[in-house]
C-alpha cells in the first residue's frame, strides 16, 4: 500500500530547491557574488530581463532568507546597497558543481531533439 507522504519528507532537498532555485534567485546571487556590493540600479542593469517590481520582491525574499544583506545609508539622497551574505556565499560550491554539470546540456538538447522527432505536435500519447 502506498502511503501519502509529505513531498518534503519524500525529497528532503525540495525546500532547498524552493529557496535557492526560484526564478530570479540564482541570477541575483551570481551578480552579487561576481561583482560584490551593488545598488538596486546596478543589479537592474546587469539582469536586464527582470522587472523592478520582481527585483524588489526577490531582494526582499533573499534578505528574509538570510542570503542577501541590505544596507541603508541615511544620506541625501538615501543610498541602499545589497551584498551576498556569508550564508549566500556558502552556496558557491553548489553553484560550481552545477556549472561543471552544464557541459551535459549538449546531451540534454540532443535528447530533446530525439524526443521531439519521435512525437508529433499535439500528440498526447507516449512517444513511439
Amino acid at each position: 500500500m502506498i502511503e501519502d507522504t509529505d513531498p518534503e519528507l519524500a525529497c528532503p532537498i525540495a525546500p532547498v530547491i524552493d529557496v535557492v532555485f526560484s526564478r530570479w534567485t540564482t541570477p541575483i546571487l551570481w551578480c552579487l557574488h561576481e561583482y560584490g556590493r551593488q545598488r538596486f540600479g546596478e543589479l537592474e542593469r546587469r539582469i536586464t530581463t527582470i522587472t523592478p517590481k520582481v527585483l524588489t520582491q526577490r531582494l526582499r525574499q533573499l534578505e528574509r532568507d538570510g542570503l542577501v544583506v541590505r544596507t541603508y545609508h541615511a544620506e541625501v539622497p538615501p543610498r541602499v546597497e545589497y551584498e551576498i551574505s556569508d550564508l549566500g556565499r556558502s552556496l558557491s560550491p553548489l553553484f560550481a558543481s552545477l556549472a561543471e554539470w552544464s557541459v551535459n546540456l549538449v546531451e540534454v538538447e540532443g535528447a530533446r531533439a530525439e524526443y521531439d522527432a519521435r512525437t508529433r505536435p499535439g500528440d498526447r500519447r507516449a512517444p513511439r
